[in-house]
């Protein structure tokens, strides 16, 4: 069994002579065991990695940055696998490139990455650029940008394969390589120290970062979008319209594997939380759409 963790102190004489004994011990006693290569004692201000994540004081600012160890390897598996299809049809490459580049992306876009995925863009070039020369040895410079790349949208140089299919305003439609800065990089809002999920009083607290974090997924839109569709667009407490004027909010009923959510209107969230616990259990059956 395998197991990360951080633990923060005032000292290093804290965290060497107090703290990480009583880590060892608290292991053992489940056959566990501290690994010394893998523990590391170190200053905020030199950093540590973390899950792919490089955590380090900047002046007065605590950053996340992809570790370099990270992106050597997302590099590198990108490397191995265009050297690894050189007679590859280019639209095979791009479909086995795409599922690295996106992974790696969502799991980097909540830190401070925007250098980096600008550096990943570049090296994905110089690599493909290679794997272009090596199939068309005798051919321009010229002749390969215009067969393997073409300009789409605002952006040129795009590594694509036009399809027979046409887009919606009628341009053609390509296969197209995933570029990491095209991909928008989100703050994390971190909760707040007295936050609990088990208390009452923080429900409607957890209840909005959920409803943030749901809007800015594919699967969170996906949720909404059929518990719209379940209510007809109404509301589940006032039975009217939510619309883009009013807005909406996600209330959460239950709790863990049993929580069954709703859409109602902002204010309607509010009056909801504000109704005792008798209340809420007797509105629960008419709340529950999906």
């Amino acid at each position: 069994m395998l197991m990360t963790l951080i633990v923060t102190g005032e000292s290093r004489e804290i965290l060497e002579n107090g703290v990480k004994p009583i880590i060892i011990e608290f292991l053992a006693e489940r056959g566990l065991e501290l690994s010394e290569e893998k523990t590391l004692i170190t200053h905020i201000n030199d950093g540590f990695d973390f899950l792919g994540c490089n955590v380090r004081m900047y002046g007065n600012k605590l950053l996340t940055k992809p570790s370099k160890k990270n992106f050597e390897a997302v590099v590198n598996k990108i490397r191995d696998v265009i050297k690894s299809n050189q007679s590859t049809k280019q639209e095979f490459l791009i479909r086995k490139l795409n599922p690295i580049i996106r992974g790696w992306v969502n799991y980097q876009k909540y830190n401070v990455s925007a250098q980096s995925f600008e550096k990943l863009d570049y090296e994905i070039w110089e690599c493909l650029w290679q794997w272009c020369k090596r199939r068309h040895p005798k051919k321009s410079r010229k002749w390969i940008a215009k067969k393997y790349f073409h300009t789409i949208g605002n952006r040129t140089w795009t590594f694509s394969v036009p399809t027979d299919d046409k887009m919606e305003n009628g341009e053609d439609y390509y296969i197209r390589l995933i570029y990491a800065t095209n991909t928008d990089i989100k703050r994390f809002t971190k909760i707040k120290a007295d936050a609990n999920p088990f208390d009452a009083e923080w429900q409607l607290y957890f209840e909005e970062r959920a409803d943030k974090q749901m809007r800015n997924e594919i699967k969170g839109r996906t949720i909404i979008n059929r518990l719209y569709t379940a209510r007809q667009g109404c509301c589940s407490y006032c039975n009217d319209k939510i619309t883009l004027e009013t807005d909406l909010r996600i209330h959460q009923i239950g709790n863990g594997t049993n929580m069954v959510k709703s859409l109602v209107h902002p204010q309607c969230h509010e009056k909801l939380h504000a109704l005792n616990n008798s209340e809420m259990l007797a509105l629960e059956g008419g709340l529950i759409e999906a």
